[in-house]
């Protein structure tokens, strides 16, 4: 099946190169030119990737992905020509899974895709079927289903990955570089803070204190074996 790409960003010049990078990859591309028009199309095509770019009319970026997070935990790659940290950082914690700040290189926005679906496609597959089972969390690898005291817990892709990761090594340590090299691979090349926000999220769906922070380490899985 095609892999399906929307590039939502109101710079014609922006979406014909991002196009033009993509579409000889064979990745199917659509492309919306304002806020409203992207949800739709965000809808209607249900794309495997979204480059969404944050200054948009009509409907912002922040908007429509916090719109687009209520029904859907597609990939999504922001475009910030802003240079503020604090915006990178209420991208990430509104929804974004990576962000990257105009001007860009084409080449490394369509690398940063295609490591991002390439994680996507391992992360889907049908495990051996192992069960991460602990006093509080379960998590079913093969169906990516993860429960608190019998509570489903909804995570994204990336969400689940990052708790796996934790899971798998209960009691350990990691720090943010063994994270990002397990979840976003050995080639991803931007912002460490990716994982605080992203593990935020997962504590925040989580409830207690399943993941500690040991300051200027990393992270750690705190749940009895079952």
């Amino acid at each position: 099946m095609t892999t399906k790409i929307l590039i939502i960003d109101d710079e014609p010049s922006i979406v014909t190169l991002v196009s033009a990078y993509l579409k000889p990859e064979g990745y199917e591309v659509y492309t919306a030119n304002e806020g409203i028009a992207g949800l739709k199309a965000a809808r209607a095509f249900k794309p495997d990737l979204i480059v969404l770019d944050l200054m948009l009319p009509g409907l912002d970026g922040l908007e429509l992905l916090s719109r687009l997070r209520r029904e859907s935990d597609v990939y999504v790659i922001l475009l910030t020509a802003r240079t503020e940290e604090t915006d990178k950082i209420v991208g990430l914690s509104v929804g974004a899974d990576d962000y990257v700040t105009k001007p860009f290189s084409p080449r490394e926005l369509v690398a940063r895709i295609k490591s991002a679906l390439r994680r996507l496609q391992v992360g889907s597959g049908v495990s051996d079927g192992d069960l991460l089972a602990f006093k509080h969390v379960s998590i079913d690898t093969a169906s990516r289903i993860v429960t608190v005291d019998g509570q489903q817990i909804e995570l994204t892709a990336l969400e689940f990955n990052l708790l796996k990761s934790l899971a798998e090594n209960r009691g350990r340590v990691l720090s943010r570089e063994q994270l990002l090299e397990k979840v976003w691979g050995a080639s991803y090349f931007g912002d460490m803070r990716v994982v605080d926000v992203h593990l935020g999220h997962v504590r925040q769906k989580l409830g207690g204190d399943f993941i500690t922070t040991v300051r200027a380490v990393g992270y750690r899985f705190e749940d009895e074996q079952a």
